[in-house]
């Protein structure tokens, strides 16, 4: 279903269908991305306390995790 053209023989930008196909893709993913950055800076993830949990020496599970959540918390944290 096209418009008709108008006295210049050319169509408003608008009104191409093929137009909004090539835009419509690139433009939803700007307003996803912006969604996406608004619930991040909202909800942002919590410091890891690692100082309460002991570590023992038979807990390897909570051992193999401390290097995860101490680049954890220093990324949540700003190098700080």
């Amino acid at each position: 279903m096209t418009q008709t053209p108008n006295e210049s023989g050319t169509q408003r930008w608008w009104t191409e269908r093929m137009m909004w196909l090539v835009v419509g893709g690139p433009l939803a993913v700007v307003v996803a991305s912006f969604v996406t950055l608004g619930l991040a800076l909202k909800y942002p993830d919590p410091v890891l306390d690692t100082s309460a949990r002991k570590v023992s020496a038979e807990s390897t599970d909570s051992r193999a995790m401390q290097p995860a959540g101490k680049a954890r918390n220093h990324a949540a944290t700003g190098g700080q």
